[in-house]
């Protein structure tokens, strides 16, 4: 069955066609609902939700432009409003925050753990530095996206940088007393 049959299949409510696009594209939506959440378990809630969300509105697809990126805001989309209930944002004005870079030796920290504290990092510096940082969205489409203004936006991603920053340097300090 090509894509565009399951998606119609899926859009008549055929629960074998749902099944079949869950094990289609479950793997790479819960990649980036990890990447979203505090945890692995959260993250298991958050694609659930979007799995039901998008099984709830494909009757809005009109095969313009990707499925796959259909699914990926929609699914980003579901993450988001769940932290928009919990209010996680607050309300910046705009700072002069340096914004520091990252450097990362990849022999020293591996992605994962790299990944670990990104999901450490609070919930409001967690999202916009995954917004900006590794979806590339600008700080206006975060602000519109997250209902907070620009500032807050850059701040919260100055922030995540400077925890990040610190985490690291922690870390490796860690390893260097180890290593004596």
């Amino acid at each position: 069955m090509s894509l565009n049959q399951l998606i119609e299949h899926c859009k008549k409510n055929d629960t074998r066609a749902q099944s079949e696009l869950y094990k289609l594209f479950s793997g790479k939506l819960f990649t980036l609902c990890l990447k979203y959440s505090r945890n692995y378990a959260e993250a298991q809630d958050h694609l659930q939700d979007a799995f039901l969300t998008i099984f709830d509105k494909i009757n809005q697809y009109k095969y313009k432009g990707s499925f796959e990126g259909w699914l990926r805001r929609i699914t980003v989309n579901t993450v988001l409003q769940q932290y928009r209930k919990e209010k996680v944002f607050e309300i910046a004005q705009e700072e002069n925050i340096e914004d520091e870079e990252i450097e990362i030796d990849e022999d020293t920290i591996s992605i994962e753990f790299l990944l670990k504290l990104i999901q450490e990092l609070p919930d409001r510096y967690r999202l916009v530095f995954n917004l900006y940082v590794l979806d590339g969205y600008s700080h206006k489409d975060i602000a519109e996206m997250l209902d907070i203004n620009i500032g807050t936006s850059k701040s919260n991603l100055a922030r995540a940088r400077q925890a990040l920053v610190q985490s690291i340097e922690a870390y490796k300090a860690s390893q260097n007393l180890q290593s004596l």
